[in-house]
C-alpha cells in the first residue's frame, strides 16, 4: 500500500502542506519525473465520493489559492468550497446562482485582489463576480460571437472553461474549451478583459490558440512572467483520457477580436505554445483507475492552480472532475513545473 507524506506546497499565504500519496518510504521525498520540465510529488483521492454539509464533494472544474492561504475549489454543479490547504478537507461551501436564482454550470475561477470571486458559467457563457459568501455583485460583458448558438457561434458545453488573472491583476483572461462554428476546429479563442480605474472590467484583446487535434482547453493559469500554463484534454472511450500541459505565450499574438473566422491568414500570429508534458508519461505512483486509462494515474483532469514558486519552478496543483460517476475519481495531483530552459 502506498504511504502518505506531507508535500510542501508553499505559497505567499500558504505555509502548509497537503497530504498526498507517494510510492514508499525510500522515495517519500523524491520527485518523480514526467518529463524534463515536469515532475510529480504525489496524488490524493481523499475527497473521492464524499459529502460535506449535504453537498457532494467533487465535480471540480477549477481551483484557486485564496488570500488566507486556503484553497477555493469550484464544482461545476454551482458550489464553491473552501478546502484546508493541509488536509484538503472542506471547511465551508457556498452555493452560486445567476440573477434569477438559477444554478450555474460553473467552470472557471479566479480570486481577485479584494477577495471577491470571478466565476465563469459555460451555459451562456458568462463571467460573474461574487462575494466570499456567494452574493452576486457584478457581471462582465461577453462578445456576441462567443455566445452559445443560436445567439452566437459557440457550441454548448464548449465555452469558458478556464479563467485567470494576469500578473498585476489588471487583465482577466478566459479560455474557450472548443472552437467557434466557422473557425478551424483546432483553434480556440482566449478572451481578455481590462480593469477600469473604477475596478470594473471592460472587453479587451482576444487571442487564438491552436490545440492538439481532438483536444480542448479545460483550464489556463497565468505564470508570474505573463505566460500561461494551458491544460489540453480529451477522452476516447475504451482508451481513456489524454491530458497535456503546455507553456503558452500570448504576448506577441495577434488580437483576433475583430477577426470573424480563424485562421485569418499568415499574418495572424497564434499564441505560441511549448509542450511541458503529457501526463500519461508520469509514473503511476501506485494509483488505480476505475476505467481504461493509458496510465492509471489519469482521470478527467480539469482544474489547475499555481500554489507557489521558486526561482525557476512552479508548484502546481491539479484536480479531476469525477462527474459523480462511479467509474471516475476525484483526484488531486501535486506537480513541479520548470518554465525556464
Amino acid at each position: 500500500m502506498p504511504l502518505r507524506t506531507h508535500l510542501a506546497l508553499l505559497t505567499a499565504g500558504l505555509a502548509a502542506a497537503t497530504c498526498l500519496t507517494a510510492v514508499g518510504p525510500a522515495q517519500a521525498h523524491t520527485r518523480h519525473a514526467c518529463s524534463p520540465a515536469v515532475s510529480i510529488d504525489g496524488f490524493s483521492d481523499a475527497l473521492d465520493k464524499t459529502t460535506y454539509e449535504n453537498t457532494y464533494v467533487g465535480n471540480f472544474s477549477a481551483l484557486a489559492v485564496d488570500r488566507d492561504g486556503s484553497l477555493a475549489a469550484l464544482s461545476d454543479r454551482s458550489s464553491l468550497f473552501r478546502l484546508d490547504a493541509r488536509t484538503l478537507k472542506p471547511r465551508s461551501v457556498v452555493p452560486l446562482t445567476d440573477e434569477n436564482g438559477t444554478a450555474l454550470d460553473s467552470e472557471g475561477l479566479a480570486v481577485d485582489r479584494d477577495g471577491t470571486r470571478l466565476v465563469t458559467s459555460e451555459t451562456e457563457p458568462s463571467v460573474r463576480r461574487y462575494s466570499r459568501t456567494g452574493t452576486l455583485l457584478d457581471r462582465l460583458p461577453v462578445p456576441d460571437a462567443l455566445r452559445v448558438s443560436p445567439a452566437g457561434r459557440a457550441r454548448p458545453n464548449g465555452t469558458f472553461e478556464g479563467l485567470t488573472l494576469l500578473p498585476g491583476g489588471r487583465t482577466l483572461l478566459a479560455s474557450m474549451e472548443y472552437a467557434l462554428s466557422g473557425d478551424d476546429s483546432t483553434i480556440v479563442r482566449f478572451q481578455t478583459w481590462r480593469r477600469t480605474p473604477h475596478g470594473h472590467f471592460t472587453l479587451g484583446a482576444q487571442y487564438a490558440y491552436r490545440t492538439d487535434p481532438g483536444l480542448g482547453v479545460p483550464e489556463v493559469q497565468a505564470t508570474p512572467d505573463g505566460r500561461l500554463l494551458v491544460l489540453e484534454r480529451g477522452f476516447t472511450s475504451g482508451v481513456g483520457n489524454t491530458v497535456r500541459l503546455y507553456l503558452a505565450d500570448p504576448r506577441k499574438a495577434t488580437d483576433t477580436s475583430a477577426v470573424e473566422t480563424l485562421p485569418a491568414g499568415p499574418e495572424t500570429r497564434l499564441v505560441n505554445k511549448t509542450l511541458l508534458t503529457d501526463l500519461a508519461t508520469c509514473p503511476s505512483l501506485g494509483a488505480t483507475a476505475k476505467q481504461p486509462q493509458p496510465n492509471p494515474l489519469l482521470d478527467n483532469i480539469e482544474a489547475m492552480t499555481i500554489t507557489g514558486r521558486t526561482k525557476s519552478t512552479l508548484k502546481v496543483l491539479l484536480a479531476s472532475d469525477d462527474n459523480e460517476n462511479k467509474t471516475q475519481t476525484t483526484r488531486f495531483y501535486a506537480l513541479r513545473v520548470r518554465t525556464t530552459p
